[in-house]
């Protein structure tokens, strides 16, 4: 009885629509509640930076509590930001039995035209609406080869490489690079609902590759030196990604998340919204090569994110961005900052 009260408690406590408890006999998801003297570099970060980034989407939480926090943080001194986190918020690290693994994404940037030519021949498609009305559609390999697509006026555009665009569904946003040095912004447009497989593990499967060996760029070299052999493996994975023209944000704004709103470089984070709600603050403390600690808010989601301590930290956009996002395959923990009420209904009865 107490079990089952305590899970409809934490359940009400992080707003409808969130699990918290994963089915399938998964371990039950832990919470302990931290200081923060606790979070290591916790003094040292930007914390007016972080602020910022909240502000973008806090306005869009529903819950009462999240309401009144984002209207104390529209409020608020900036470069007070660290005292209002402190002051409102309670540190509480959510686990689930499973190892921390932070990754990165990134917007892509890919070369493109508004029409086909010898050049540009690979589509970027809209969502057909009959694939809208069951949860999983035609394959990936089904979709591209069977002629259902073609003429049909569901193109965005034509971009001149298959891996990138396969990239750029994977990342599930990003920006076509016209010849007249304009640009066309897409966002996710809906799916066929297959799970997705990663084409990474399948070369390590095949064994052309150690698991350290993979990464982005090396899967990009391997299937441009195997033409044939690339696109076999490209099939490999049946999930397919459609898009949506994205044309009332900034260029100088990032992509859509998962919330709707632009995303911040180095500050917004896609996480498993069945352990970390949407909106909320998350202390990252990242370790590996290249170290990060640094506040962070959850603002986007991916269908690779799964799990109590596993994110992915957006880069930014363009080449530059994506090579630094690539490399990252890094352990560490991370910490969701709750409103104080929220965080003790988490806690143990005897807390």
């Amino acid at each position: 009885m107490m079990r089952g009260l305590r899970r409809a408690l934490c359940a009400l406590a992080l707003g409808a629509g969130v699990y918290l408890f994963p089915q399938g006999g998964q371990a039950e998801t832990s919470y302990t509640m931290l200081s923060f003297a606790q979070l290591e570099g916790w003094a040292d970060d930007d914390h007016e930076a972080a602020l910022g980034a909240f502000l973008q989407t806090c306005r869009d939480l529903n819950d009462p509590d999240w309401r009144a926090l984002c209207a104390l943080a529209n409020e608020q001194d900036p470069k007070a930001a660290r005292g209002f986190f402190q002051l409102f918020f309670r540190p509480v690290l959510i686990e689930d039995g499973a190892p921390a693994l932070f990754t990165g994404y990134f917007e892509p940037e890919l070369s493109g035209a508004r029409r086909p030519s010898s050049r540009y021949r690979y589509p970027v498609y809209r969502q057909p609406p009959e694939s809208r009305k069951i949860s999983q559609w035609l394959t990936r390999r089904e979709l591209l080869t069977s002629g259902v697509m073609e003429g049909r006026g569901l193109e965005i555009a034509w971009v001149d490489d298959p891996v990138e665009l396969f990239f750029l569904q994977i990342q599930g946003s990003g920006r076509i690079l016209l010849p007249d040095g304009s640009s066309i912004r897409v966002g996710y447009g809906g799916a066929n609902g297959h799970e997705y497989r990663s084409i990474g593990t399948e070369l390590v499967r095949r064994g052309i590759y150690n698991i350290h060996q993979v990464s982005a760029a090396v899967i990009k070299r391997w299937v441009r030196r195997n033409p044939l052999a690339g696109e076999d493996l490209l099939m490999h994975n049946p999930s397919y990604v459609f898009f949506r023209e994205v044309s009332r944000i900034p260029a100088s704004a990032g992509p859509l998340g998962a919330m709707n709103r632009s995303v911040t470089t180095l500050r917004s984070l896609a996480v498993d919204p069945r352990f970390t709600p949407l909106g909320a603050p998350v202390w990252l403390e990242k370790d590996g090569a290249k170290p990060m600690r640094r506040l962070m808010i959850a603002q986007d989601t991916g269908s690779a994110i799964k799990g109590a301590q596993r994110a992915d930290v957006f880069f930014g956009s363009g080449d530059e961005a994506g090579i630094e996002a690539g490399k990252l395959r890094d352990p560490g923990r991370m910490v969701v900052l709750l409103p104080i009420q929220r965080a003790y209904a988490l806690l143990p009865g005897d807390y």
